[in-house]
């Protein structure tokens, strides 16, 4: 050993220090397997010698069957490990140990042993801190407890010659131990069952979206005998009602008979351009039509059954009971006789027929339609219009009279609300109603609004607002859903007065004072001589 400060001193060998790269343990067993392979051909070679040679100092000798109890041939158990062996290793201090295989030395066969972390500290920098002999004895120190016994006997834990605790556990117990397998199957089918759920929920979902598109491909690819051929025979009554697509009028027809399935008739529909426009109505059909003959009598006009009645705004009960016997061959007695009961159809008790009740619209009717059905009808569409306007249950039939007379008296649609007004403000102040229409309509006259003074004058009249105060005593006409909205959201003003001084037009004066509205007259009046003819 150099004493030159300045040279630097050549570290000790030690073989978990020095090694460039350790074995891992598998390592470490097949290097050693080679050898004990190796050596075994070596054995067969040269003659066996009578007495064993004792080994060198340097080189203790090995109980290879008792160290390493993996030797070719089938596998036999591990000895087991000592107290002494366990006690010893006990008292290792592993925190200061660098864990893991250590190197063998090639020329003492020593197996790999842990190192502490003090002494790769000490090999690496113990130049610089202490002398080379004082490195070498606190290494010494830190390995004796690993090192075994070094003079080649059997050490105190029984594990045989030269064998340190730790060397006898790696190879007797460590290396054995056969490496973990990955379930990696179970990874595989997660990702697998995930790929086919996903795939799944996609085609799905496209299916859903492209039914028919779907379906019109699966009709041409595989033709099925889902159709009937020819225009059909017998005869079936179809109703197409508000709201009905193409879809729901395909269901129908089968149920019916008329089609044979509903994917005939709807396929041919979504084919159709420009796109098929349905129209409410009642249809003369025939049983086992093809999709293609129901589809071209549905849109013919003259398929279709005209049960249609329409009642104007403004119509009396007894021109739209004729009206609806006109459209639907129901004799006018019974349809007189089925309107006779009003409560039979919910009006209130004050009503003496359903005049104001049956409400102003279109209506188709279908075939074979009672009298009875055909008035529920018009009422039901009757109290639906008051609900949207408003008007209380409690107040139906007040409203209802009130609304009949301005229907009556009101020309242009924005008057409406306004002689709505003026005959609210006449009933607060106190005022007759003074309504020509009203007197009208109780001389018979429903087809006009212009009243004579003696029919003015007439008390006998129960419908003549000049000679009876407040309001008529039923309702004059159906009023329609301008009237009704004009009776519950009538116009604000001081109006008394109105009256209509064009006939042709329509148009209305309003007037607050007794002087406004003798000039409006008297500009009717000159209108009336300038235009003969009009009453």
């Amino acid at each position: 050993m150099s004493q030159n400060p300045q040279e630097k001193p050549e570290p000790p060998v030690f073989p978990a220090v020095n090694r460039q790269q350790p074995m891992t343990r598998r390592e470490a067993r097949q290097a050693r397997e080679a050898e004990e392979a190796q050596r075994g051909r070596g054995q067969e070679a040269a003659p066996q010698e009578a007495a064993p040679q004792e080994a060198a100092p340097d080189q203790p000798a090995r109980d290879t069957d008792a160290r390493n109890p993996q030797t070719p041939g089938p596998w036999t158990p591990p000895p087991a490990e000592t107290p002494a062996n366990r006690e010893t290793l006990d008292g290792l201090d592993f925190d200061s140990v660098v864990t893991g295989p250590v190197a063998v030395d090639a020329a003492r066969g020593s197996e790999r042993e842990s190192v502490g972390a003090s002494a790769r500290h000490e090999a690496v920098h113990g130049a610089a801190a202490h002398d080379h002999g004082r490195f070498d004895d606190s290494a010494h120190a830190i390995f004796a407890s690993l090192a075994g016994n070094a003079d080649g006997d059997t050490d105190a834990s029984g594990g045989g010659r030269g064998e340190s605790p730790l060397a006898w556990r790696q190879q007797n117990y460590l290396s054995h131990e056969q490496p973990r397998r990955k379930r990696r199957w179970l990874k595989r089918l997660v990702i697998t069952l995930v790929i086919i759920l996903v795939l799944g929920g996609l085609a799905a979902g496209g299916f859903m979206a492209f039914q028919p598109q779907v379906a019109a491909l699966v009709a041409k690819v595989m033709p099925q005998n889902d159709d009937y051929t020819g225009n059909g025979t017998g005869s079936v009554t179809f109703t197409i009602k508000s709201g009905d697509d193409g879809s729901s009028i395909a269901t129908n027809l089968q149920k019916a008979g008329v089609t044979k399935s509903y994917q005939a008739f709807y396929t041919l529909v979504l084919h159709q351009q420009p796109q098929v426009v349905w129209q409410p109505g009642v249809f003369k059909l025939a049983k086992h039509m093809s999709a293609k003959a129901a589809l071209a009598a549905l849109q013919d006009p003259a398929s279709r059954l005209q049960n249609t009645a329409v009642i104007p705004e403004g119509t009396a009960e007894k021109d739209a009971l004729q009206t609806v016997a006109t459209a639907t061959k129901i004799p006018l007695a019974e349809l007189q006789q089925a309107a006779a009961n009003p409560a039979d159809f919910g009006l209130p008790a004050q009503a003496k027929t359903l005049e104001g009740f049956l409400f102003p619209a279109t209506y188709t009717f279908a075939p074979g339609i009672t009298p009875h059905d055909a008035i529920k009808t018009m009422v039901d569409r009757s109290f639906q219009a008051m609900d949207q306007a408003g008007v209380p249950v409690a107040d139906r039939w007040n409203d209802v009279i009130l609304a009949s007379v301005v229907q009556r008296e009101a020309g242009l649609k924005d008057d409406y609300p306004k002689v709505a007004r003026v005959f609210l403000n006449r009933l607060a102040q106190g005022w007759d109603l003074q309504s020509d229409a009203t007197v009208a309509y109780g001389t018979g006259h429903t087809d006009r609004v212009t009243t004579t003074d003696a029919e003015r004058a007439d008390a006998s009249n129960p419908y003549n607002t000049y000679a009876h105060p407040g309001l008529p005593v039923g309702p004059i006409s159906n009023p329609g859903d301008l009237a009704l909205n004009a009776v519950t959201h009538p116009a604000d003003g001081t109006w008394m007065y109105f009256v209509t001084w064009n006939l042709k037009t329509g148009e209305t004066i309003f007037s607050t004072t007794q002087a406004e509205h003798d000039a409006a007259v008297a500009k009717w009046q000159q209108w009336m001589k300038d235009n003969p003819g009009y009453e």
